[in-house]
């Protein structure tokens, strides 16, 4: 699908724009709350590593499921959003991810973990829609050249939700609706009902707010099949995609039992680190936005980044229950990230290679390492890991045109990764530990830092103007 919008004048995207950001807000705090369910879940219900991976499991399934249900109707019958509208579609989605917060209001009352999962199954098929819809139509709202700047933004604002999330969620769960000392499968009740609340008042928000519509340059040439996958570099960007959402998601689901392990943290003390991680990836977003921008200049552009790096790094130290001498080894990352930037040289596929080798780098350490040094590697991820989504999606799909939001639904589909790696890396951890379990997102950040490879001589020609993006 080629799509084009309907007038060039750029001011009448801020308001779509500002409203979008808050639902990545909460779409990020939901998703992350998976992070804290997962050792709330396993207390309550004495779970295994493997077994308690299902959540991630059920909730990232529902990705793959969805996705791949879109991309069948869309190689049948032609693309649903085309037809529906965006508008839309991501009320319809947002609905749906309501209707899955709700449903944790039953599954605590009865006490049964089938029920969890099948709310984190709903929620999540809700959350697909929005994957296929909100990112791509964030990337339609301006030039295309700076689609990978605005995904990078929005994306900010959605970690921003998730350096929250382990923070205030945490504290709901374990601490302010918990029995005394004792985990009770009621303290998921209220929190997610509230979530379901406020997803309400985003979609009426969004149902009142006036957005911009965006129609096929050529509805007739759209072709129905399968040929999306005819583009090397989609099919190798799904397996891109899978990879990253498979790392990260994995690693923020053992962050606290490596503490544990590792330092002999408590869950209420974990938590805590467990929004750097989060909050790392906030900061990084933030500074791709900014760098990823062709319309500001090259010095603009550093004192721009150090100082939203310096505001949202005492922004998260804000919300933490931490002293500033055990935040301030974040600092040392922070200078890491902005010089990977400038190595980075704008160019997003050469960006996404370096930040993939840092990763891999760091797990090796969190892998070898014991105490600090252990805590500190696994930690600085989360700032690395900040642009990849973003810039895997638009690399992906550059130059489909037509089969944009086909290529879209494939890369929505490989947010199996999230269902899949977590799980077998709960396997690998009750037979190797925690530890010796990372060996598996290394796997990952290896491929990813590959594809970077393959891409940035794939698009030399057009990498510091930015890839050609239809869609995030």
């Amino acid at each position: 699908m080629s799509t084009v919008p309907n007038t060039s004048n750029n001011q009448r995207y801020i308001v779509p724009m500002v409203t979008l950001t808050l639902l990545f807000f909460m779409w990020g705090f939901i998703t992350c709350m998976n992070d804290i369910l997962i050792p709330y879940l396993k207390q309550l219900f004495n779970l295994t590593f493997f077994e308690s991976m299902l959540v991630q499991f059920c909730f990232f399934g529902a990705y793959f499921i969805g996705s791949l249900v879109y991309f069948i109707v869309s190689s049948k019958w032609g693309d649903p959003v085309n037809k529906i509208g965006y508008k839309k579609s991501i009320i319809a989605g947002i609905i749906l991810s309501a209707v899955g917060c709700a449903l944790f209001w039953p599954a605590a009352t009865s006490s049964l973990y089938g029920l969890f999962l099948g709310a984190l199954f709903v929620l999540g098929l809700g959350f697909t829609i929005l994957q296929i819809t909100a990112n791509a139509y964030v990337s339609l709202l301006g030039p295309e050249d700076g689609a990978s700047s605005r995904l990078n933004l929005t994306q900010a604002f959605n970690s921003l939700g998730t350096t929250i999330a382990p923070v205030l969620g945490g504290h709901l769960i374990f601490e302010f609706f918990a029995d005394g000392d004792t985990i009770s499968p009621q303290a998921t009740r209220i929190p997610y009902i509230i979530f379901a609340g406020i997803l309400l008042l985003v979609a009426l928000l969004i149902s009142a707010v006036k957005l911009p519509n965006f129609e096929s340059a050529d509805e007739k040439s759209e072709e129905k099949g399968l040929g999306a996958l005819k583009f090397p570099h989609l099919r190798l960007g799904v397996l891109g995609i899978f990879c990253y959402v498979g790392a990260e998601v994995a690693i923020g689901s053992f962050i606290i039992s490596f503490l544990e392990q590792v330092m002999g943290y408590t869950e209420s003390i974990s938590k805590n680190y467990l929004a750097l991680y989060w909050g790392g990836a906030m900061i990084g977003r933030f500074l791709g936005a900014i760098y990823l921008n062709h319309n500001i200049n090259f010095s603009k552009k550093l004192i721009y980044m150090v100082g939203i790096a310096t505001v949202v790094f005492l922004l998260i130290f804000s919300l933490v229950d931490l002293a500033f001498s055990e935040v301030s080894f974040f600092l040392i990352f922070i200078v890491l990230n902005l010089l990977g930037f400038l190595v980075g040289k704008a160019a997003p596929a050469r960006t996404l290679a370096i930040f993939a080798g840092v990763c891999a780098i760091l797990l090796a350490s969190g892998t070898v390492n014991t105490g600090t040094y252990a805590m500190y590697s696994i930690l600085g991820i989360g700032i690395f890991n900040s642009i990849m989504f973003s810039n895997i999606y638009t690399l992906s799909i550059a130059g489909l045109g037509k089969y944009t939001s086909q290529g879209s639904s494939l890369l929505v589909m490989a947010i199996l990764g999230g269902a899949v790696i977590p799980v077998i890396q709960g396997a690998l951890a009750d037979h190797l530990g925690v530890q010796l379990s990372l060996i598996l997102p290394i796997a990952c950040y290896v491929y990813i830092f590959a594809f970077g490879i393959y891409c940035a001589k794939k698009f030399k020609n057009i990498e510091h103007a930015g890839p050609v993006a239809g869609g995030h």
